[in-house]
């Protein structure tokens, strides 16, 4: 018999780092540790935003701190990162959860429409990452690093998608490869791979409607649950990319989509 095995799962008192913090995922993940009993760094553009994210979570308890600064240097990641350990000491955790998507065909698509979306989602991806194992490495007691795929990453799409699919494909790369670069520093990354789940920029999509019905209806055709992702389908998998439970798991594409990629 193991004892206790839902202790893997315990990261309470862990520090985290939640690049994105504003978004529809990284809303989530920063709700999911300070539920959990994490200490919680939070970054974002949007500074009201953060506020209420900040808000929030402080009111259920968890100390966290609000730095209003994008990865979008090499400077800005070092100051995100200073400012974290500078308030809590260290730093076991980071989730990337910034990114964005422009919707274009390829030939109405302009070079620098497609630069700035390899730009954020991936150049900033591996920034941050560069950053923060440095200092896991630093500490010298491993860590979890945390990317946002997408199920486009594997899959792709018909109404525009070039710019993001490629955007989730490297950066799936770059969690294989990390994952293997850092395996014997105790440091694990992966990444989590959602399709479609609530959140503002998808609401429409769960509107009793017959344009979002129709919508709605043939996509989960494809979805072998058979409906949309909700937030709390993600703070499962998030949890356990982040706990001792995953120390043996590492390089991976973990798909929370409700089947999606499967079939």
């Amino acid at each position: 018999m193991i004892d206790n095995p839902y202790s893997s799962f315990d990261i309470k008192g862990k520090i985290a780092l939640v690049i994105g913090a504003t978004g529809a995922f990284g809303s989530v993940a920063a709700k999911t540790y300070a539920g959990a009993g994490c200490k919680v760094a939070l970054t974002g553009g949007n500074k009201s935003e953060l506020e209420k994210i900040s808000d929030e979570i402080s009111k259920g308890g968890c100390e966290n701190l609000s730095i209003n600064e994008r990865p979008s240097s090499e400077n800005e990641c070092q100051k995100i990162v200073n400012a974290t350990v500078k308030k809590f000491g260290r730093i076991d955790i980071l989730v990337v959860a910034s990114g964005i998507n422009k919707v274009s065909k390829v030939d109405e698509m302009s070079p620098d429409t497609f630069s700035t979306v390899m730009d954020v989602n991936v150049t900033q991806s591996w920034l941050m990452a560069r950053e923060v194992t440095k200092q896991m490495k630093n500490q010298g007691d491993g860590g979890k690093i945390v990317l946002v795929s997408s199920a486009r990453g594997l899959l792709g799409h018909p109404a525009g998608y070039t710019a993001y699919c490629a955007s989730k494909s490297a950066v799936d790369g770059i969690t294989k490869a990390l994952g293997c670069e850092l395996g014997d520093t105790g440091i694990t990354v992966n990444a989590i791979a959602p399709t479609v789940f609530r959140s503002p920029l998808t609401s429409w999509m769960f509107e009793d409607n017959p344009e979002a019905q129709k919508v709605r209806s043939g996509f989960i055709t494809r979805v072998p649950k058979g409906r949309l992702g909700e937030p709390e389908d993600l703070a499962g998998p998030l949890l356990f990319l982040s706990s001792k439970a995953s120390d043996f798991y590492t390089g991976h594409i973990l798909y929370a989509d409700g089947g999606y990629t499967a079939g």
